[in-house]
């Protein structure tokens, strides 16, 4: 038992599931899949990759999106709490 359960777990395993869809969808779905000689599960598989795949993630931002010319605005005093400034 052990060896056909570390043989399973050590691969990616299939998930079954059922998502209803509307039917011009699907429609163009099986279309393009005849055309392309590939099946609907293929071509739903390939789209969920690229839309979620890691490629292309970067490191967060950290500094300014645009590069500011001038001089910065006031900032918050020290002694000062924002959400006062703010609410009053």
């Amino acid at each position: 038992m052990t060896g056909l359960w570390q043989m399973c777990h050590d691969t990616a395993m299939a998930i079954r599931t059922t998502v209803d869809i509307p039917e011009p969808l699907h429609d163009r779905l099986r279309h393009r899949a005849e055309q392309s000689g590939t099946s609907i599960r293929a071509l739903i598989i390939r789209a969920l990759e690229q839309t979620y795949s890691d490629r292309g993630k970067g490191a967060y931002v950290t500094g300014p999106l645009v590069a500011g010319k001038g001089k910065l605005g006031p900032s918050f005093p020290k002694d000062e709490n924002p959400h006062d400034l703010v609410f009053s």
